[in-house]
């Protein structure tokens, strides 16, 4: 095996002992409350910190508002918000991308 792979196990098996440490060092195998109610907030943190930046920077790198990405994630927060529709709000996100890539660029 070559370095990469060592590497990829490496920061695994690390990832894995940093998750598996507090629950260790708590002894009864169960999370105190308020780290529990933190841990629900990193999906949703974790998805913005992958999409907020597509939504702001387009092609040069630069803060656009012109960017179809941009439009279409304020229309799909919007459906979302408004329906709580998954299917309702990914499909008129994707339109809303199709629409304004197709007019804006």
């Amino acid at each position: 095996m070559n370095g990469l792979w060592w590497l990829i196990i490496g920061m695994g098996a690390i990832t894995y002992a940093l998750r598996l440490l507090p629950i260790a060092l708590s002894g009864k195998g169960e999370l105190p409350p308020v780290v529990r109610r933190g841990l629900r907030m990193v999906p949703a943190a974790v998805l913005s910190a992958l999409i907020v930046p597509d939504l702001l920077v387009h092609d040069t790198r630069t803060l656009s508002l012109v960017n179809p990405r941009l439009f279409a994630g304020l229309s799909a927060v919007l459906v979302a918000w408004r329906t709580r529709n998954i299917a309702l709000t990914l499909l008129v996100g994707m339109a809303a991308l199709w629409l304004s890539a197709a007019l804006l660029t």
